[in-house]
């Protein structure tokens, strides 16, 4: 049989790189993963070629502009590539017959809501990243019918930028840490989320009908950020991270351009009833990446990348 071809629209980010690495011991998928300069999604001609060259039979967009507090200041390029780029991609796919897997956020709500958001829940975001997210997602509904749009949160994995490499770098540097201990979420191991893509692939491309909409994608189980990064320093005591305090604080000792959802948490049981999917305990991923870290990574060689605005470091 052959292997079911999906092509990844941002080759350089983390969930990219995860979808690679899970498809690449199973031979029904074959993941071409692509970005600039030979897919540019701000380039609407460079992508029609991709998709033309690859001729896949699912394409995923894990492409955006996800810097959130600098989305302000560049708010045009925000709307371009979150907007515009998603909806081109998922245009260009259905100009193809291909269906569209399309990664959103939980920056589409304001935080909010006491319990975890449904996908029905209105959307309100606060900021220039949230709002040109949202966009996209309406995007990507007006331009391909055969759509999944994931929402997802807290992505963490081995590779590129993430608050638990943050963690691990600045245990490193500094005696202690101050951590944002009010905002509430679902940490999300990017290997996890691959996996879910790749079975929801798998379900698309054998002729299932009645699965498109959105869908809630995110790590089980749900802390702070302060939960997180307590777990994290203690999981990397295996990397000789030294075990430094990590002292909890409240969003408004640490403001920032654009206010953090306190509430991000996501209720995943419509990907659970629709598909049979549900990603494991973010507790789990957690020590998978640790052991990947430990086995691929040698002490001390760490991406340097400040969380923004999550961690005091002053």
């Amino acid at each position: 049989m052959r292997a079911t071809k999906i092509l990844v629209v941002g080759a350089r980010g983390q969930l990219a790189r995860a979808l690679v690495d899970c498809a690449a011991p199973r031979r029904a998928f074959e993941v071409v993963a692509m970005g600039r300069p030979e897919l540019d999604i701000l380039d609407e001609a460079s992508i029609a070629d991709a998709v033309a060259a690859v001729a896949p039979d699912l394409v995923v967009n894990a492409a955006a502009y996800t810097a959130v507090d600098k989305a302000e200041r560049e708010a045009d390029l925000a709307y371009a590539v979150n907007r515009d780029g998603a909806g081109a991609v998922a245009r260009i796919a259905e100009a193809h017959d291909c269906p569209i897997v399309h990664i959103s956020t939980d920056y589409v709500f304001d935080g909010f809501k006491e319990t975890p958001y449904i996908e029905t829940d209105m959307a309100n975001p606060a900021g220039v990243y949230g709002r040109s997210k949202f966009a996209g997602e309406t995007a990507v509904v007006a331009a391909n019918p055969r759509h999944v749009i994931l929402r997802t949160a807290w992505v963490f994995g081995a590779h590129g930028h993430n608050f638990l490499k943050t963690m691990v770098r600045l245990s490193r540097e500094r005696p202690e840490l101050r951590v944002v201990a009010d905002q509430h979420g679902n940490p999300t191991y990017a290997p996890h989320l691959a996996q879910t893509i790749l079975a929801i692939a798998a379900q698309l491309t054998e002729g299932r009908r009645g699965v498109w909409g959105i869908f809630h994608a995110a790590g089980s189980g749900a802390t702070t950020w302060h939960g997180f990064a307590t777990a994290i320093v203690s999981a990397a005591a295996r990397l000789g991270v030294p075990q430094v305090p990590l002292l909890p604080i409240t969003t408004d000792a640490y403001p920032t351009p654009v206010r953090r959802p306190p509430n991000s948490r996501l209720d995943c049981a419509k990907l659970a009833r629709v598909y049979g999917l549900r990603l494991p305990a973010w507790q789990q991923g957690l020590d998978e990446c640790i052991a990947r870290l430990a086995a691929d990574v040698p002490t001390g060689r760490w991406v340097h990348y400040r969380a923004s605005k999550l961690v005091s470091v002053d």
